[in-house]
């Protein structure tokens, strides 16, 4: 369930528009199963997802001279700990297309920051947050660690790019164990605004999804990119 936090901050308009990217196949396990996938936060690319900063690290490291569980919490805590990525804009990113999708069958989400918070509702088994990131020099700036979520919060500048907006999922409160991620109840009509195809999907591509779509009994309004029009000149 959605839960507020006064620590974690987010867009002050519930209207700021959001962006999932992802393909075709992850898109239809999310319609079928009703689902969402969230990723272990320490199965990221990042290696530094969910660690600290160096100022941080060591300010803990000087806690846990005497409490060495304070160190291994965080540490494990990494493990328990789920999310799933969004990106903000106003408009599609190509970048985003490019790296988020393969080839060119990969679709587009979009949602807003008060649509995903009433699409976690339906999920009574986990607490879940919505943050946005916060992007900072990992060798000079601080995080600080009196939220259990804040780790989670932050990233290198190097991934300025994504623009991330997050909703998290914390397990370590359940005897769920998890592997590579976990699935969460959404309700799909509020986490789906829109749907968009590939800039360079072939036209038999988008008749297929617009297919899938209606045969799954929803009916999202579908749009070609924007990055599809064509010129002028």
């Amino acid at each position: 369930m959605y839960l507020n936090s006064q620590n974690i901050k987010l867009p002050d308009d519930p209207d700021t528009v959001v962006w999932k990217y992802l393909d075709l196949s992850k898109f239809l396990d999310l319609l079928m199963s009703k689902k969402l996938f969230m990723s272990r936060s320490d199965k990221f690319e990042d290696q530094y997802e969910g660690t600290f900063s160096e100022p941080t690290f060591e300010e803990i490291k000087k806690l846990a001279i005497d409490n060495p569980d304070f160190l291994n919490y965080y540490k494990t805590h990494r493990e328990q700990v789920a999310i799933s990525s969004w990106h903000i804009n106003e408009y599609e990113s190509f970048a985003m297309w490019q790296i988020f999708t393969q080839n060119s069958e990969g679709l587009a989400i979009q949602s807003t920051i008060g649509r995903l918070q009433k699409a976690v509702n339906p999920e009574n088994n986990f607490d879940q947050y919505i943050g946005e990131v916060n992007y900072i020099d990992y060798k000079k700036e601080y995080i600080p660690f009196d939220d259990l979520f804040f780790p989670f919060l932050f990233k290198r500048k190097s991934f300025q790019y994504e623009r991330e907006v997050r909703i998290i999922t914390d397990t370590s409160k359940s005897i769920i164990k998890l592997n590579d991620g976990l699935k969460i109840n959404v309700d799909l009509k509020q986490l789906i605004e829109k749907i968009y195809i590939h800039p360079k999907s072939e036209n038999w591509y988008k008749k297929l999804v617009i297919e899938l779509v209606e045969r799954l009994g929803f009916d999202f309004e579908i749009e070609k990119s924007d990055l599809e029009s064509d010129i002028l000149i």
